[in-house]
C-alpha cells in the first residue's frame, strides 16, 4: 500500500515553487497529491479528505506547522513528515517529540524525501523491513498487549496512541526481547535503507515510548540503556492466540 496509487499525501508549504515541484515528484512516483500554501489551507483540506501522510513545513507566516501539528494530533494519527531549514534543530526535536514520523531538512532532494515517504508509509501500512511474516497478531509483554493487526497498544488504562515511528521500535524490541540493540541496528530495523548512521531520532523515540510504556520514564525498567551498546527490553514477551 505504500507506493499504491492510490495513496493521497498532503503538502503544506507556503513556498509554491516548493508545494508545486513536490507536486509533480510525487505524482510521477504514482502518488496522489493535495496542496496548502498555510495552516488555514490545511485545516480545509483535512476536513474533506483522508489523507494517507503529511508533508508539513514548521516554519510558515501565521500559524506555524508545530501549532498545526498539535491541532491535528488531537484527532488524528496521519503519518507526518516535518520539513525544517538546517538551522531549526530545536523545532525538529520538538516535532518528533509531538510525534511527528520523520523530518527532512531543507535543502533535500526529491529523491530522498520520495524515499522517507515511501518509509513511513510502509511502516504505517505494511510490515517494517526485517520483520518476520510470523510474527503474531497479538504480543503480552508486562502489563501491555499489542494487537498488530490493528495496531493498538493496550494497557490496564486503555488505549495508547502509537506514531508510525514508535510502532515500528516498538515492534523491533517485541522481536528481540533481552537483546542489547544498538542504535544502528534499531535504525536498520525501523528504517531500512533510509537509515542514516547517528541519527539522534532513536534516542528521541525511545524517550517517547518510555514515557507511554513505563511508571516511572524518568526511572526505566521495560526499555534499559546500555551504556556504549544501546537499549534492551526486559520484559518477557508472550505470544498469545
Amino acid at each position: 500500500m505504500a507506493e499504491s496509487p492510490a495513496a493521497h499525501i498532503l503538502v503544506v508549504d507556503d513556498h509554491r515553487e516548493i508545494r508545486e515541484a513536490l507536486e509533480d515528484y510525487l505524482q510521477v512516483n504514482g502518488f496522489r497529491v493535495s496542496t496548502a500554501e498555510d495552516a488555514a489551507a490545511a485545516r480545509r483540506l483535512l476536513e474533506r479528505h483522508d489523507f494517507d501522510l503529511v508533508i508539513l513545513d514548521i516554519m510558515m507566516p501565521g500559524e506555524d506547522g508545530l501549532s498545526l501539528f498539535r491541532s491535528l494530533r488531537e484527532s488524528n494519527r496521519v503519518p507526518v513528515i516535518f520539513l525544517t531549514a538546517m538551522a531549526e534543530e530545536v523545532d525538529r526535536i520538538v516535532g518528533l517529540e509531538l510525534g511527528a514520523d520523520d523530518y527532512l531538512v531543507k535543502p533535500f532532494s526529491p529523491r530522498e524525501l520520495l524515499a522517507r515517504v515511501r518509509a513511513v508509509l510502509r511502516r504505517w501500512y505494511e510490515l517494517p523491513p526485517g520483520r518476520s511474516a510470523e510474527l503474531p497478531a497479538r504480543l503480552r509483554f508486562d502489563i501491555w498487549i499489542l494487537d498488530t493487526a490493528s495496531r493498538r497498544l493496550e494497557g490496564p488504562d486503555g488505549e495508547v496512541v502509537l506514531s508510525s515511528g514508535e510502532y515500528a521500535l516498538l515492534l523491533a524490541f517485541l522481536r528481540h526481547p533481552g537483546a542489547v540493540l544498538s542504535r544502528d541496528e534499531l535504525l536498520g530495523m525501523t528504517r531500512g535503507r533510509e537509515a542514516k548512521a547517528y541519527d539522534r531520532s532513536i534516542d528521541i523515540q525511545v524517550s517517547r515510548l518510555r514515557r507511554k510504556l513505563e511508571q516511572d520514564p524518568s526511572d526505566p525498567r521495560l526499555i534499559v540503556t546500555q551504556w556504549g551498546g544501546g537499549y534492551v527490553l526486559t520484559a518477557r514477551v508472550e505470544r498469545l492466540p
